[in-house]
């Protein structure tokens, strides 16, 4: 875990972001990678590798700084969300998803409500 102490800067999009296999229970297609470096507790830099995931969210606020994916929402009535660099977006706690991702995605995320 990588910290952010006050009055600090990083850069998000060249930061190291450890990555590891997704749980093969949450893989639908190809073996994708995952991982995040926390930089506060509700603030961090999260990758997801190409393939196709499932996940259940906590409530987000994420702005894409690289990479392509669709997100949709297979039980809620929800228009999926193609995301590319610029994208912003925020998610719901609880809210299954599937991650379809094309392209390496890099996103800043902040959680915790809102």
């Amino acid at each position: 875990m990588t910290g952010l102490a006050p009055n600090a800067m990083t850069d998000a999009a060249t930061l190291e972001v450890p990555l590891e296999p997704v749980p093969a229970a949450q893989v639908l297609h190809g073996a994708p990678e995952s991982g995040w470096t926390a930089l506060t507790d509700t603030v961090g830099v999260w990758v997801h590798t190409p393939g196709v995931s499932t996940d259940v969210e906590e409530d987000e606020l994420f702005v894409v700084l690289a990479g392509r994916a669709t997100v949709t929402f297979p039980d809620v009535d929800a228009a999926p969300l193609d995301l590319g660099p610029g994208s912003v977006g925020r998610l719901a706690a609880g809210t299954a998803t599937v991650w379809t991702v094309t392209e390496t995605l890099r996103k800043v995320y902040v959680s915790g409500g809102g």
